[in-house]
């Protein structure tokens, strides 16, 4: 078997400049052309197919490996990696979780259609052509620099799939992590137009999300104002959940008036509005057993705003075991990390 695999150093979980964007765009149409895998399944699988979970689509392709590709892409549950620690909960911005590119030889092409079956799974179908977009603009598309891992056996008590590459990593466990939403932390992102985008974010499929959120902002008071704008972003990884209320920056959402809240509510549906239903149930599921939205802080940063304008690039909705990171500086990054309870910890 003749693989590509993937040379972007394991650890790497940040981009550094604009030439990194254009290395990563040319190698997106010039070295990963080899396969021509489409964005739609390759098997052109039928409406009865296209029905079945992407939880037994991860028991078809599991049971397809090799054993030459089970030593590659399927670990242990509770597998140790020496730089990232627990492999199956880490999250990062640019990485790969195993060397081996969808988009390469190393798959059969039977086998690069139920990956791409299972993504689309995990996606609502209305929201499959704007993903789709996010991969051309940020990768050469779907498979391209994105890799994927198994963690125990479908056909067991606990398994999970993650896909991991720039500006995407989805899980599919079938609530086999029974305390975190999304099987754990997932991240998204868009580089739409360039490295550096403009203070509208043209193109970005990702960005009516801080549209919604400042619409909050607009309808808070100058109190309101005051106490929800923060000067220093923390760091983007810094999604771990904190305990305390007072540790959580922002304004409480319980002392917003009952049209903020309500808006609050609408704010909440666009960020759960890509995923598929199964997955939305649990983020609420999680959310009102900590104290729903009530229970939340909704801060904007004024540091690294594009534009100058009140327009808010970054912002955070923080609970006590929720966090879903917004930060649109230099372009679209977006961290999650929803539990049940605040004891589950992130490895980031």
């Amino acid at each position: 078997m003749t693989a590509r695999f993937l040379n972007t150093p394991a650890h790497q979980n940040v981009e550094t400049d604009l030439s990194r964007r254009h290395f990563l765009k040319s190698a997106a149409g010039t070295a990963l052309v080899a396969t021509g895998l489409p964005t739609r399944g390759l098997a052109n699988p039928s409406q009865k197919d296209r029905a079945i979970s992407p939880e037994s689509l991860v028991g078809r392709l599991y049971h397809s490996l090799s054993g030459e590709q089970k030593n590659i892409v399927c670990f242990d549950w509770d597998h140790q990696d020496p730089k990232r620690g627990l492999l199956r909960t880490f999250i990062a911005n640019n990485w790969n979780i195993t060397p081996a590119e969808i988009h390469s030889d190393f798959y059969s092409r039977e086998q690069q259609a139920l990956i791409r079956d299972i993504f689309e799974g995990l996606i609502q179908p209305d929201w499959h052509d704007r993903f789709d977009k996010q991969l051309k603009d940020d990768c050469g598309g779907f498979g391209h620099q994105q890799s994927i891992a198994i963690f125990g056996e479908p056909s067991k008590d606990r398994f999970e799939f993650v896909l991991s590459g720039r500006h995407m990593t989805l899980r599919c466990d079938g609530n086999s992590e029974p305390h975190m939403a999304f099987g754990g932390p997932i991240f998204y992102g868009h580089a739409a137009d360039g490295f550096h985008e403009g203070a509208t974010h043209p193109g970005n499929v990702f960005w009516p999300q801080a549209v919604a959120a400042n619409k909050v902002y607009a309808m808070l008071d100058g109190r309101q104002q005051k106490q929800a704008l923060i000067e220093q972003l923390p760091r983007e990884q810094a999604v771990a959940f904190r305990e305390k209320a007072t540790d959580r920056p922002g304004i409480p959402i319980r002392e917003l008036s009952e049209d903020q809240r309500a808006e609050m509510q609408k704010v909440l549906a666009t960020l759960i509005e890509p995923y598929r239903q199964t997955d939305r149930n649990e983020v609420q599921a999680c959310l009102k057993s900590q104290g729903g939205l009530d229970a939340c802080h909704l801060a904007f940063y004024s540091d690294q705003n594009i534009g100058q304008d009140a327009l808010w690039d970054n912002w955070r909705l923080e609970g006590p075991a929720f966090v879903w990171y917004f930060r649109g500086s230099p372009h679209v990054h977006c961290w999650v990390h929803v539990a049940d309870n605040p004891r589950v910890r992130l490895n980031a």
